[in-house]
């Protein structure tokens, strides 16, 4: 109870001075994961064992993954479709592949499994980190939505893959075996898609028609909205289905069903999403942060600086060649794919799932010292240089860039 009360405080305080906070380019991202270390270097005793880490992770994941999903107006993917495809379904993967090759070099002993749960936990980028990129007015329209679009939908994308690697390491399947497990593993996925499809396009119709004909209360309408991946999640699970593909789907197919008051409708869900965010974050410092002595090696810091660069950077660059946009904005995208609060939430699953000792804690460490760089340098970057992309537009006027649906 002590560590409830005591991030209920620090929400108090960074709410009340959050406008000076982002004048001093300190995010909340970056102050959360402080306040958490402080506490976790002071050994202060909270209160939060593994089974409430657990709780607060997969919460924050459904929720995220249906947020995400649900805010991204299917007009606005179609109007760039060619972009997104290009970097989900190229991208995307060369990033894994990427990251899983030199995994598996850098790191032999963590097998073929935990190798690629690493290069596909780092592999979804966070639009929350770049904010200060995704909402300047600056950059151009169409490259905002582009980079929020993807952020959106990669983390959904990347999940499956991710819990699938979390099992084959818990497990080790044989060779024989493997077929098997992706077998159980797409029955899993196909089960929450549809549970999703139900409750995201169900519950949207539902609530559509109740404000059209005015039989709901306009202000309790966001409330039902955020209770939708709720229904997803333990819907899934109910039907051994995953519940985190049924999150995502169902904020996908509630987008789908449109509504003049939609933005209005997420309210409720984007503040929630907040706050677990916020304590995602805490226990990033608590339990990665405060520890970075047990995890930073030359291995793990070769990896990360990697993962924020080429991994990133290159498949971008590639599946972006032939669009018209100019090399500044290829780079302008692969920089700003900062890593955050999925793949923490990733490797807290992770860390309570298999436990903090001997290999797993070299992969999470990755993942923590990765995130840890992303944080502190996308955060020190996002204002100038989205500033400096700006000052760039206004001078040349890019034509692809500047281009609208």
């Amino acid at each position: 109870m002590a560590g409830i009360a005591v991030f209920a405080l620090v929400v108090v305080m960074y709410t009340a001075f959050s406008r000076r906070f982002a004048s001093w380019n300190l995010s909340a991202a970056i102050l959360f994961t402080a306040a958490g270390t402080l506490f976790g270097i002071g050994h202060i005793p909270l209160g939060i064992d593994a089974g409430m880490v657990r709780t607060i992770a997969e919460a924050t994941l459904a929720m995220i993954l249906f947020h995400d999903a649900a805010q991204l107006h299917p007009r606005q993917l179609v109007a760039d479709k060619g972009v997104l495809l290009r970097l989900l379904l190229i991208g995307l993967p060369l990033t894994i592949a990427l990251g899983w090759v030199v995994a598996r070099l850098l790191f032999p002993e963590a097998g073929v499994w935990l190798a690629l749960f690493v290069a596909s936990a780092l592999a979804p980028t966070d639009a929350g980190l770049g904010a200060a990129t995704v909402l300047n007015p600056v950059v151009p329209a169409r490259i905002r939505r582009i980079l929020n679009g993807e952020s959106g939908l990669n983390d959904g994308l990347a999940t499956p893959i991710v819990l699938f690697a979390l099992a084959a390491s818990a497990n080790a399947p044989a060779a024989s075996d493997v077929w098997h497990a992706v077998g159980e593993a797409s029955l899993e996925i196909a089960i929450g898609g549809v549970i999703g499809v139900a409750a995201g396009f169900g519950a949207g119709w539902l609530m559509k028609r109740a404000r059209n004909r005015q039989w709901a209360i306009p202000a309790l309408v966001p409330v039902s909205v955020a209770v939708i991946p709720i229904v997803a999640y333990f819907g899934a699970s109910l039907l051994h289905g995953n519940g985190f593909i049924a999150a995502f789907v169902a904020g996908t197919a509630l987008a789908a069903v449109g509504s003049a008051h939609h933005e209005e409708d997420l309210v409720t869900t984007e503040s929630v999403s907040t706050l677990l965010g916020y304590a995602v974050w805490g226990l990033f410092g608590v339990i990665f942060v405060a520890h970075l002595g047990e995890y930073l090696t030359w291995h793990s810091l070769v990896f990360a600086l990697l993962a924020l660069t080429v991994f990133r950077i290159l498949p971008v660059w590639l599946v972006l060649w032939g669009t018209g946009f100019a090399s500044v904005t290829k780079g302008f995208i692969g920089w700003f794919g900062p890593r955050g609060l999925a793949s923490v939430v990733f490797a807290l699953i992770a860390f309570e799932e298999l436990g903090g000792v001997g290999v797993l804690r070299d992969a999470t460490g990755v993942v923590g010292v990765t995130v840890l760089l992303s944080v502190i340098a996308h955060g020190i970057t996002g204002t100038p240089w989205a500033s400096a992309y700006g000052r760039w537009v206004q001078r040349t006027s890019p034509v692809a860039e500047m281009a609208e649906p």
